[in-house]
């Protein structure tokens, strides 16, 4: 059966009954709900709270992803029913997510479920993955933007906010100028590569200030902030001279254990920074590596080399597919929440897996799932375009479909792991096929 985001015990609940109108959650399902107690998506109430309340609490569920809400439902878990009509009560629920939820679309799914002969509990189902996040609740004429904390319902900060703008495609938090930055943080002989080399166009001369200035300006690498013309966010990663000065997320913290666990005992543990991109040569060999080649770099320090036979010839790779690993760094790079500030991306290297972790949910409606059938969505589309000219991104978009899932099943016959955990999505390798002892 279909299933959505984790309770607070772990177990997973149904989402088949979020489907239609006319629903399918049956009186057990309803039990079940019960009997866990109220999490992330799961919240009580009576049908007493003003209509304020409920937008708030249907606001929230919105802005995290989906859930229920159970009216006749007291905070213990003990059931008392509604209190009225459930035709009226139904009206009453329609009626706030029309009036004080924006945007306006954003109708729940109403159903009730009798528990016994003299009670019936009303279920305000939010379906997940919404996509025009984030929604707002209206409180005493202002419109306000809540979420979902655990069992507590709160306004959101001005960062829980600007995520959720980012997730819709609303904000993109690449265009903002990056405070204290100038024209020269940009590494000008980095991007006099990309104009140069990469797109094979002319590059103004390295000391026009004003050409460099009007260029990287139209490209929104720089942009002009208070009267100062500073470095976007997008313009730092890409070709920043030092991108972590200013901006603590814009790294890749790489650390290799001996065993299977995080551990204090280490082989290496670094973090690398610096740009994206390379420094390259005139025949676009690379001179100076970007952050792609400093982490594909430390895996190969960090593991060992194999050799099989093939045909009666001697095949030499490493334990991992270097396109693999590749096609997983840049994804972190092009893709990760980096409004998510003091967080690097992980790169973990295990004895019997590899991981990259990165900072912040998927973007809008992506769920691993779809991302596995080919599903393109970019949370920062000018950072996949540039890392595309280099040829880092696969130019369909699909890297996760045409290059890791295909790659590891060839390369030792495992499914590569695609898990999405609160703020958190990490790629998960297998050295060989994993058992249920050897599962993290």
């Amino acid at each position: 059966m279909p299933s959505g985001r984790e309770g607070e015990g772990g177990k997973e609940f149904s989402t088949a009954d979020m489907q239609s109108p006319t629903g399918v959650m049956t009186r057990a399902d309803l039990a079940e709900l019960v009997a866990r107690g109220e999490g992330s998506s799961l919240e009580f109430r009576r049908d007493d709270l003003t209509a304020e309340c409920l937008a708030g609490e249907m606001v929230a569920l919105f802005n995290l992803g989906g859930g229920h809400i159970l009216l006749g439902v007291e905070d213990d878990g003990s059931v008392s029913g509604l209190a009225r009509p459930a035709a009226k009560v139904e009206e009453w629920v329609m009626e706030a997510a029309r009036t004080h939820v924006q945007p306006a679309a954003a109708i729940p799914l109403w159903r009730t479920i009798r528990w016994d002969e003299d009670r019936v509990v009303g279920v305000v189902s939010v379906p997940p993955n919404p996509p025009d996040k984030p929604y707002k609740a209206k409180r005493r004429g202002v419109w306000v933007t809540r979420v979902r904390v655990g069992t507590t319902t709160r306004d959101a900060s001005r960062e829980e906010e600007q995520r959720l703008y980012q997730r819709s495609g609303a904000l993109r938090y690449g265009a903002k100028p990056v405070l204290g930055s100038t024209l020269e943080s940009l590494d000008r002989r980095r991007s006099t590569d990309y104009f140069g080399t990469v797109l094979a166009g002319e590059a103004p001369p390295e000391d026009d200030d004003e050409a460099w200035a009007v260029l990287l300006r139209n490209l929104e690498f720089l942009t002009l902030a208070s009267g100062t013309l500073t470095a976007t966010v997008d313009g730092m990663l890409l070709f920043g001279t030092d991108p972590r000065r200013r901006m603590r997320q814009a790294g890749i913290h790489a650390t290799a254990f001996p065993g299977e666990d995080m551990d204090y005992a280490t082989r290496e543990d670094r973090t690398h920074g610096g740009p994206m991109t390379p420094r390259l040569a005139s025949d676009g060999e690379v001179m100076e590596s970007g952050l792609v080649e400093r982490a594909i770099e430390f895996v190969r320090r960090n593991t060992m080399p194999t050799a099989r036979l093939e045909n009666g010839r001697v095949v030499r790779g490493w334990e991992y597919p270097e396109a693999v690993v590749r096609e997983a760094v840049v994804n972190a790079l092009v893709h990760r929440d980096y409004g998510i500030a003091g967080s690097d991306i992980e790169l973990l290297v295990f004895s019997n897996r590899l991981e990259v972790r990165s900072p912040g949910g998927l973007p809008n409606t992506v769920t691993p799932e779809a991302m596995r059938r080919g599903m393109r969505c970019a949370r920062d589309q000018v950072l996949v375009d540039v890392m595309r000219d280099y040829g880092y991104v696969d130019g369909h978009g699909m890297g996760i479909s045409r290059k890791i899932v295909p790659g590891m099943r060839k390369h030792n016959g495992t499914e590569p792991e695609l898990i999405e955990e609160g703020e958190r999505f990490t790629v998960r390798l297998w050295k060989e096929p994993p058992t249920a002892l050897t599962r993290p």
